[in-house]
């Protein structure tokens, strides 16, 4: 056993190709682990100590954020991650920077115009669409706060783009430490209601001053007032991100849209009970996401270099990596899932089924490694953005079909069979166009 799992450390480690992303992979990691791991910690105190449903109350407001971020970004916390590179190798640092700093107030910009009309309207969006009217509070003081949870993604993806590895790693720690410090103060001082509600829209905001302070500082260092500066049009910066935009907020459905649909049909506790289920699924995603940190800016290289043996050799072995390091993780929850989610207390016992459904959505996310990636890198991304509406509008469709009879069975299953059809439907149009295919499975070719 111990001579195979040295074979696999060795061949990961000693070939030369891949060394880059496997190095920058541990550092994200390993802060995406600690990110986690104090996420969990987080919603385990509240669980503890203010209930269920303020567990659901949380999930109903991240998810709101997540959606609303989606808007206010515009995908620019993805395009960043190609369009700082390119200028600081073709033009300069400042002509980098300009970039920046012209997708922060595009940000701030389209922040305020969603917030606003959401302040003001969030009794009717309450009342009407989660047919709880005392959610209009927490909807109507998030709203306000899109502003910063839209500048700390763009500044923690911008950090990629400079290739500052070990912040980009420390930045993803921010918000569950600022979180975690928070809620443990107002424990002690306050110990109201409302407390963790309040400690997570502080940790955004203070996440998001934080990165700008980080990145105005790096692009310092990188930057001479005689550098020439290449104008980037508004209309262009859109014309890249836009169809980025478009593929989360299908990626929000997939992953979201259960917990705000069971918010409409179900009381805050069994919402809670959901989104639990979901962290523990998705613990695995975390290494998904590590790799493809440091994958993604790879494709594009070799892609546009015409390097596509080495393409497919860095996509294939990433896709290995995730494999063997997430797959054993699942068994694991799959086996002691019940006894883990008894530590948020024994009600949450009946959310096991669940997390077993959601498992096999993320097992195929695993087998299928980093899909999305590949085809946003190699310029598939309106094919990529096509497969992903389809898979989205399905899990919406099924989400209002089943949630009503099946309640979070009905949602599990819903984002188990979305998660699996993009990401097998991916595979085989990679297939298809290239010969070849990005998935692993072991003694399959």
């Amino acid at each position: 056993m111990l001579q195979r799992l040295k074979r696999k450390i060795t061949e990961f480690t000693s070939d030369s190709r891949f060394r880059e992303i496997l190095t920058g992979s541990v550092f994200a990691l390993v802060a995406r682990v600690g990110s986690t791991g104090l996420a969990l910690l987080s919603s385990l105190i509240v669980a503890r100590v203010y209930g269920a449903k303020m567990v659901g109350v949380l999930a109903v407001v991240q998810s709101f954020m997540i959606l609303s971020g989606i808007f206010a970004i515009l995908g620019t916390d993805q395009s960043i991650m190609r369009l700082i590179p390119e200028h600081a190798a073709k033009y300069s640092g400042l002509s980098a920077f300009k970039v920046y700093r012209k997708t922060q107030y595009l940000v701030a910009g389209a922040s305020l115009t969603l917030g606003v009309p959401i302040f003001f309207f969030s009794e009717i969006i309450a009342d009407k669409i989660f047919s709880k009217p005392h959610f209009a509070y927490y909807i109507g003081i998030t709203s306000l706060c899109i502003i910063f949870k839209g500048l700390m993604d763009l500044n923690t993806q911008a950090v990629r783009g400079l290739r500052l590895i070990q912040t980009f790693a420390i930045m993803q720690v921010f918000p569950q430490v600022f979180m975690l410090i928070i809620l443990l103060v107002m424990i002690v001082v306050s110990g109201k209601e409302n407390d963790p509600f309040y400690a997570q829209l502080a940790a955004w905001g203070m996440t998001a001053v934080a990165g700008a302070l980080i990145m105005d500082r790096a692009f310092k260092m990188r930057s001479n007032k005689t550098d020439h500066v290449e104008p980037l049009p508004l209309r262009s910066l859109l014309a890249i991100s836009t169809p980025m935009m478009m593929t989360l907020s299908m990626n929000f459905l997939i992953g979201q849209s259960g917990v705000l649909i069971l918010g409409i049909y179900l009381p805050e506790n069994e919402v809670g009970y959901y989104a639990i289920a979901v962290k523990l699924a998705t613990l695995t995603a975390f290494v998904l996401n590590a790799i493809n940190s440091m994958a993604a800016p790879k494709f594009s290289e070799l892609y546009h270099t015409g390097k596509m043996d080495e393409l497919f050799h860095i996509a294939r072995k990433s896709t290995k990596l995730i494999f063997v390091t997430t797959v054993p993780v699942l068994f694991c929850l799959a086996g002691f899932g019940r006894l883990i989610l008894s530590f948020w207390g024994e009600e949450f016992t009946s959310a096991y089924p669940v997390l077993l459904i959601l498992i096999v959505g993320q097992f195929v996310n695993s087998v299928s490694g980093s899909t999305g990636n590949f085809m946003n890198m190699t310029g598939h991304e309106k094919v990529f953005k096509n497969i992903i509406a389809v898979a989205g509008v399905l899990n919406l469709g099924l989400c209002f079909l089943l949630i009503p009879s099946y309640g979070v069975l009905g949602a599990a299953v819903s984002a188990a069979l979305s998660l699996a059809l993009w990401n097998l439907w991916t595979l085989c149009f990679i297939k298809k166009k290239f010969g070849k295919s990005i998935g692993y499975f072991p003694g399959v070719g």
